[in-house]
Parts: C-alpha cells; sequence; structure tokens
C-alpha cells in the first residue's frame, strides 16, 4: 500500500513538472502554464468537476487578501513616476554626485537606478526609466550599447532589495505572515551592498578600456540638483518611516503613495488628465497580468501542499547532508537554476512554501532567508532565456541579447559575490529589522 502510494506521488511530481515545463517550452503564458499544470495534477485524486473548482477557488481566496492590495497601488505609484518626471531629476542628482568618476555615466545609471527603482518598487519600471534616458547619452559619450544595458538590467534590480519592494509583499504572503515591515528594512543594506558592488566593477572596467571621466559638479549644483529630487525622495521616507512608526500599514502606504506621486507629477507640469488615462489604462494591463500570475501560483502552492511536494523535498534536501551551509548552497544552486527559467513572482509563491520550512529547519531567519532568496532571484531577471528585465534593457536599447552577455558577465558575477556575502552575514540582513525592534 505504502508502496503504492508513494508510486503515486511520485507520477503526481513528474506530471505536475513535465507539464509545466512542457507548456512553458511551447510558449503558453506563464500563468497559464502554472494553472493548466496545477490541474493536471490535481486530477490525479479527484474528477474533472471538482478539480475546476479548487482550482477557481484557489485562485480566488488566494487573491482575497488585504496585504496584496499593496501592489496594484504600487504598481499604479510606479507607472506614474514613469510619466511624471522623476526620473530626468533623480537621474541629474545622481551624475551630480557621481559623474566625475571614472566611467562616470555608468556610475550614474546605477545610483540612479538604485534610487528610482526604489521608489517604484520595480525593476522593469527602472530598467525602462533610466535606460531610455540613458542608453543614448552613454553610446553617444563613447560606451558601447551593450555595455549600457548590462549596467542598466543589472543596477535596476537592486530596487527589488530596497524597499518598498513588491515582491517581499509577496514573499510575506507566500511565507504565511513574515512582517512586511522587517522585510522592508532587512533589504536596505543588501540593496545598497550590490549597488555598490557593480559601482565598483563599472570603476575597474572604466580604468581598463579608458572610459571618460565626467566634469566634478561643484556644491551649489549637488545642492540644486539634490532639491530638484528631494521630493522625488521624500516618499521613500513617507512611506518607510510611516510603516516603522506604525503609522500605516503597507497597504496604506501604497495608497499614500499613489497620491503622492499623482501630486508631485502635476506639480512637475509633466502629468496632465489626457496623459493620466493612459497612465491608469496601463497600469491596469500590468496589475491585471500580475495578479493573474500570483493568483495561479498561489493555486499551484496549494497543489503542491496538497500533495506534500514540499515535505519530500525537504526529506531529500536534509538527506544530503545535515550542515547546514551545505543545505543552503543546495537551495541557492536550485534558486539560481529555477531563476533562470521562471519569473520572480511566480518562484517566490511556488518555493517558500517548500524552501521556508528547509531554512526554518536548519537555524535560518525567515526575514534572512527572504532576502537572500530575492537577491538570489534578481540575478535571474538578468539571465536569458526568461530574463524579464533583460529583456526590457535590450528592447529600450534596441540591441540584441546574444551582444549583451559578455559585458554582462562581470556585473552577473558581482551579483554572486553580493548574495555570497548575504548568506555569510545574516547581520547585513537583520541587523535594520533588529534595531527598530522587529
Amino acid at each position: 500500500m505504502y508502496a503504492n502510494d508513494k508510486t503515486k506521488q511520485l507520477m503526481e511530481i513528474f506530471v505536475l513538472v513535465f507539464s509545466f515545463i512542457l507548456l512553458v517550452g511551447i510558449r503558453v503564458p506563464i500563468a497559464w502554464s502554472i494553472g493548466i499544470a496545477s490541474l493536471l495534477t490535481l486530477l490525479f485524486n479527484i474528477d474533472s468537476v471538482a478539480a475546476f473548482s479548487v482550482i477557481s477557488q484557489r485562485v480566488l481566496t488566494g487573491l482575497d487578501s488585504f496585504s496584496l492590495l499593496a501592489i496594484p497601488f504600487f504598481i499604479l505609484a510606479g507607472h506614474i513616476m514613469n510619466s511624471g518626471g522623476i526620473a530626468s531629476r533623480l537621474v541629474a542628482f545622481a551624475k551630480s554626485i557621481v559623474g566625475a568618476l571614472p566611467g562616470g555615466l555608468a556610475h550614474v545609471n546605477i545610483v540612479a537606478a538604485m534610487m528610482f527603482g526604489a521608489i517604484a518598487g520595480s525593476a522593469g519600471a527602472a530598467a525602462a526609466a533610466i535606460g531610455s534616458f540613458m542608453s543614448k547619452r552613454m553610446e553617444k559619450e563613447g560606451y558601447s550599447k551593450e555595455y549600457g544595458v548590462a549596467v542598466n538590467v543589472t543596477s535596476a534590480t537592486t530596487g527589488l532589495l530596497i524597499p518598498p519592494s513588491n515582491i517581499f509583499i509577496i514573499y510575506s504572503l507566500a511565507s504565511g505572515g513574515v512582517s512586511i515591515g522587517a522585510l522592508f528594512l532587512a533589504g536596505y543594506i543588501p540593496g545598497i551592498l550590490t549597488g555598490l558592488i557593480l559601482m565598483i566593477i563599472a570603476l575597474v572596467w572604466a580604468k581598463r578600456k579608458g572610459f571618460p571621466t565626467g566634469k566634478r559638479s561643484s556644491v551649489s549644483h549637488i545642492f540644486k540638483s539634490f532639491i530638484d529630487a528631494m521630493p522625488s525622495l521624500m516618499l521613500l521616507f513617507i512611506i518607510i518611516g510611516g510603516i516603522v512608526a506604525g503609522i500605516f500599514t503597507a497597504t496604506e502606504a501604497s495608497s499614500v503613495a499613489v497620491i503622492y506621486c499623482l501630486v508631485l507629477a502635476f506639480l512637475y507640469k509633466e502629468l496632465n488628465m489626457k496623459k493620466l488615462k493612459g497612465v491608469l489604462i496601463e497600469s491596469a494591463q500590468t496589475i491585471s497580468l500580475v495578479m493573474l500570475l500570483i493568483g495561479m501560483s498561489i493555486a499551484m502552492s496549494w497543489v503542491m501542499s496538497y500533495e506534500n511536494i514540499p515535505q519530500e523535498v525537504t526529506s531529500v534536501l536534509l538527506s544530503f547532508s545535515d550542515n547546514p551551509l551545505i543545505v543552503l548552497i543546495l537551495i541557492n544552486l536550485i534558486l539560481l537554476f529555477i531563476g533562470i527559467f521562471m519569473d520572480m513572482t511566480p518562484a517566490v509563491l511556488i518555493f517558500t512554501p517548500i524552501f521556508l520550512p528547509i531554512a526554518a529547519e536548519i537555524g535560518i531567519d525567515p526575514v534572512h532567508f527572504g532576502v537572500i532568496m530575492i537577491l538570489n532571484l534578481c540575478i535571474g531577471l538578468c539571465t536569458p532565456p526568461v530574463g524579464a528585465v533583460l529583456f526590457i534593457g535590450v528592447g529600450v536599447a534596441n540591441t540584441s541579447i546574444q551582444k549583451v552577455v559578455k559585458p554582462l558577465l562581470p556585473f552577473f558575477f558581482g551579483m554572486l559575490i553580493a548574495l555570497v556575502l548575504v548568506i555569510a552575514f545574516p547581520i547585513l540582513s537583520l541587523w535594520l529589522p533588529k534595531l527598530f525592534g522587529f
């Protein structure tokens, strides 16, 4: 009996994995691939009518979450920022403080992407906004188009670590309620550290290739550009300060962000009612795609839990070694592989319930593991064939992925170095949350 049950479970795992890979391979959209693979697996245990009903219910109940309301609002805020003149002011401020370094425009791109990505909470928004602004400028000053893309796409991912970040909200949901405030604070130092490592690589590359150095800005120019950018930067202090002080929740903070960005965009006179209509339509399209993906991923997570897949994976991984470091390395290698082929949102929703119990078993703090997981999957956003941010960067610069791979490699390894440091030194993630009492 036991052997039959075991065989059946292995068949269910095979059907789930094989059908998902097959559907993605024949270019079925990722959300539908997840939903269909979950349905096929569930059909092993219940009849078709019940299986359809269960999947539908899980999608709807999974989306019925107050915390998830933050995501549509933050997406809308990001689209308003993209159209409201915020990116140009952040680029000007970044240029005033780092433009004089060797390879100055690369540093400008990195710092601006860190600031904009953090404010918008989206790597894709940062890659599109900063990339479209910096691509031609860098090319004009002697940088190759492909090098500009490599800098842009890797630095854009730092905004997923520096709060407010939609993906931390999704991790909180998938983990069963890890504090969003703690996750937001935990992302600051790893996000800034990743940006600094990318800047060091850009500095070394610039000296080797003889890239131009910009003019040093005067104190008055730095001050003026800071004043211009300060209203945009204030959004970070309002959101994080409000959450940490207990003034509002992450969901309430997201609606505050929308109102603040709207006021700012109209004050800058770069957004009007006609343009706002287009922004709302574009935001609605993005939100619908993201929420469908989240709903389907939650359904798959439930199916895997129903089939006891997380427990099976846990026992298999812990059978390799009881050394926490070895287990953590194995988890990260699996996540790096997953990140190459799967977008970040479904990866977090599907694999957090699998790997978080293993991390807890070996004594890893859930907040620390969340930062490790997000940073790991950020690397996947920059790698073909499913690197969403890479595709955006390549599209904005009008080049090809094949040409970008070579200049991308040093920055890719820089992100791996940042990941190793965050794994090795938990204090990088946990110091700020503990400082603020989380």
